[in-house]
C-alpha cells in the first residue's frame, strides 16, 4: 500500500499474512491489517498502534518515516488489544509524548498497559487539538464496539480517522470483494450495536469526508458514499438484497437433499437463492448471510427433542447479533418425534420484527411425493 494518505498523513500500518483464525474465532482466508497512521505538523501525531506480534514491524515503519523527529501525542481510539500492543513501546520511546483518550479509555487503561496516567490528555465530544495547520476534532463513538471507542476527525485534509468502524478483515491489499469481507466483519464483531452505530452515521454526515482510515483493512476514498450507504442498511437490520438464503443442517444428507430441491424451486419462480451447509461452512459467513438477505428458509434434522447442534450454533449467533426484520420459512427432518420446527420457531421468537410464515414442511427421514408437494407449497408461500 502507498504510504501518503496526504502529504502530510502517512499510513505505518502492518499486515499480518500468517494469521489464519481472528479473535479466536473468525476463519481470516487473506491476513488481517493492524492499521497505524502518523499525522505530521508542527507537532506529531499517531493515531493507534498495533497487535502485539506486529509492534517491532510497526516501530520500524514509523522511526523510517519521522527521520529523527518526536511523538508528540499518541491518540488512542479504541484500546482492544490488536491496537494497543505498542502504547508501553512508544510511551518508553517518547517519555514527554501525550496519550489522548476518551474519559472510558483512561479508566481501561491501566488493564493494556503500564503508562503513568499523568501523561494521559483525555478529551469528549467535539473536542479539538491543534498540530499546527491540521486540527483535530474527536467524535465519541461508544459501543462501537467497545464502551471506550472514539474517533478523530481532520478538518483539514478531510479524515476521519475511524477505528474498527468501516473495516474488513483481509490485509490492506488483499484482493477480494470488499463488500463482503467488511460485511461478515461489521456483522460478527460490530452488529448487536446497530442503535450506537446509527447514532454515529448521524454525526459523520455533519461532516465533510474525503478518506476514511480504519483500524482493520483498505483505506476508503472513492468508494466512501457506497460504505456508508451500506453501513446504514447494516446498522438499520435493513436487508442489503431481495433473495432467499437457505441455512441447512442435515445429518445424513437428506436435509441437504431437501434444501437443493428447494433451492431449485425458488429459482423457477425467478428468485435469487443462495444454500448455506452449514455442516461445512463458517457460522460466521453464515451470520452474514442471514442480514444480507431479505428471506430465509431455516432447514435443520431433529435431535435430542430440539434441532441438530449446527442449526441451533446459528441461531444463537443470530439472537446475541439482535436478528430482526425478516421473513423466515422452517422445515425439520425427523424419523420419529419431530421437534425441529418448534425449537427453532422458539429461539427466532426471541429474535426482533421475525415473521415466521405459518406454512411449514416436516419431512421424514426422506423427501416423499407428499413432503415434495408440501416443499413447492413453501416455495410459493416464500415467493409471493
Amino acid at each position: 500500500m502507498n504510504t501518503n494518505i496526504s502529504n502530510n498523513i502517512k499510513y505505518i500500518g502492518v499486515n499480518d499474512r500468517d494469521i489464519t483464525l481472528f479473535e479466536g474465532q473468525y476463519p481470516i482466508k487473506n491476513g488481517m491489517a493492524y492499521n497505524s497512521y502518523v499525522i505530521f505538523d508542527e507537532k506529531i501525531a499517531v493515531t493507534d498502534t498495533v497487535d502485539k506480534i506486529a509492534v517491532e514491524r510497526w516501530l520500524e515503519k514509523l522511526e523510517s518515516e519521522l527521520c529523527g523527529r518526536k511523538v508528540d501525542y499518541l491518540i488512542v481510539q479504541h484500546l482492544e488489544p490488536d491496537h494497543s500492543a505498542g502504547i508501553d513501546a512508544l510511551s518508553e520511546k517518547f517519555p514527554e509524548m501525550k496519550i489522548v483518550c476518551s474519559a472510558g479509555a483512561l479508566k481501561m487503561l491501566p488493564n493494556f498497559c503500564d503508562v503513568s496516567l499523568d501523561r494521559v490528555m483525555t478529551v469528549k465530544e467535539n473536542d479539538t487539538l491543534c498540530l499546527g495547520k491540521h486540527t483535530l476534532t474527536f467524535v465519541m463513538a461508544p459501543m462501537v464496539h467497545w464502551p471506550e471507542v472514539m474517533m478523530t476527525y481532520d478538518s483539514t485534509d478531510k479524515v476521519l480517522f475511524s477505528a474498527d468502524g468501516f473495516g474488513k478483515f483481509g490485509t490492506v491489499d488483499a484482493d477480494e470483494n470488499w463488500t463482503d469481507e467488511a460485511r461478515r466483519y461489521y456483522i460478527n464483531i460490530v452488529g448487536k450495536y446497530g442503535k450506537q452505530v446509527q447514532a454515529l452515521l448521524k454525526k459523520a454526515s455533519a461532516l465533510e469526508i474525503d478518506t476514511i482510515c480504519p483500524l482493520h483493512g483498505p483505506v476508503l476514498t472513492d468508494t466512501i458514499g457506497e460504505v456508508l450507504r451500506l453501513y446504514d442498511l447494516w446498522s438499520s437490520y435493513t436487508p442489503e438484497k431481495k433473495g432467499v438464503l437457505i441455512a441447512c443442517a442435515s445429518i445424513h444428507g437428506n436435509t441437504l437433499k431437501a434444501a437443493n430441491e428447494l433451492k431449485e424451486m425458488l429459482e423457477a419462480k425467478g428468485e435469487s437463492v443462495v444454500l448455506f451447509d452449514l455442516t461445512k461452512g463458517d457460522i460466521s459467513e453464515c451470520v452474514s448471510l442471514c442480514f444480507c438477505y431479505d428471506r430465509i428458509v431455516f432447514m435443520a434434522s431433529s435431535y435430542d427433542a430440539g434441532v441438530f447442534a449446527p442449526m441451533s450454533d446459528l441461531l444463537h449467533h443470530l439472537q446475541s447479533k439482535s436478528f430482526q426484520n425478516r421473513t423466515v420459512a422452517l422445515c425439520e427432518n425427523a424419523s420419529w418425534a419431530p421437534s425441529g420446527i418448534r425449537t427453532m420457531k422458539a429461539e427466532l421468537e426471541k429474535c426482533g420484527n421475525i415473521t415466521i410464515l405459518d406454512k411449514t414442511v416436516s419431512i421424514k427421514t426422506r423427501l416423499s411425493e407428499t413432503s415434495r408437494l408440501e416443499l413447492q407449497e413453501l416455495a410459493d408461500e416464500i415467493s409471493k
